[in-house]
């Protein structure tokens, strides 16, 4: 009985320092390296997204979006998935010749990831509407650049 019960033990034991040897392996084997960011870094995307906004052209909007990404915009109830959808949805939106400024700002930084939401103001110049949203941006680092990987925008629901 005893020979049983140390074979059991040291098979338990070796099953354990297996685990144990692979669970070390594991994690370095899909660990990333994260990119050093700062709430800054990430305030300065808006600006980056706002610009294009100036140029009139919705591809340099749409080029701050990464591949697989969603746009849940203000004036639209299409969800926009594609880049042709995207360009579709500024194509439009461009033409009002918009410019946000930021009222309000929360920003969380992740690895390779982070969060811009908060309020912001759009004027449009050609009709001179002002309107304010509340919006959430989320990026990916993708080795070169930040980009959009999510941007929701809804108008206020409360009238001031």
């Amino acid at each position: 009985m005893k020979l049983t019960t140390i074979a059991a033990l040291a098979f338990v034991l070796a099953g354990c320092a297996m685990n144990q040897g692979m669970s070390t392996n594991a994690p370095a084997a899909r660990a990333e390296s994260c990119k050093a960011t700062s709430d800054k870094e990430i305030a300065a995307l808006f600006d980056r997204w706002n610009q294009s906004l100036q140029t009139g052209d919705p591809h340099k909007v749409t080029a701050n979006y990464a591949e697989r990404s969603i746009l849940l915009a203000t004036v639209s109830n299409q969800p926009r998935l594609t880049v042709a959808e995207k360009e579709d949805y500024f194509h439009h939106f461009l033409q009002d010749r918009p410019s946000g400024k930021i009222d309000f700002r929360f920003i969380e930084l992740g690895c390779n990831s982070a969060l811009d939401a908060g309020v912001y103001t759009f004027t449009f110049a050609k009709n001179g509407a002002v309107v304010q949203a509340r919006y959430s941006y989320t990026y990916r680092w993708d080795g070169t650049q930040w980009l959009i990987t999510s941007h929701h925008s809804s108008a206020m629901p409360e009238k001031k």
